[in-house]
């Protein structure tokens, strides 16, 4: 029993060191709004490193459509408010799973 409740523990404080570092990783994604013109530019390079990052964090199908949405919604200019990583965690954590 008590191997239960420390698993469960150790579980939930992962879950939501992943919620922290999601929210990290749209903050970076928000970054290039602070710098008038050349913010787009840095989205070239952030697009696929994003994409590769959301694809790790979250495995199967979940992490490989993640990992095209988050791509194109950093490389298209304008749509960078969007917090992909963490409505992901969210989608992974609050749907049912089959």
């Amino acid at each position: 029993m008590a191997e239960l409740v420390v698993n469960s523990a150790v579980s939930t404080n992962s879950k939501y060191r992943k919620l922290a570092l999601c929210l990290f990783l749209d903050f970076i994604g928000y970054l290039s709004y602070t710098i008038p013109f050349l913010g787009e530019f840095t989205d070239v390079i952030w697009a696929p490193f994003a994409a590769y990052l959301i694809s790790q964090m979250f495995k199967g199908a979940l992490g490989k459509v993640s990992g095209v949405f988050t791509f194109i919604e950093e490389i298209l200019p304008g749509l960078d408010f969007i917090p992909t990583f963490t409505i992901t965690w969210l989608y992974s954590n609050f749907t049912k799973k089959p």
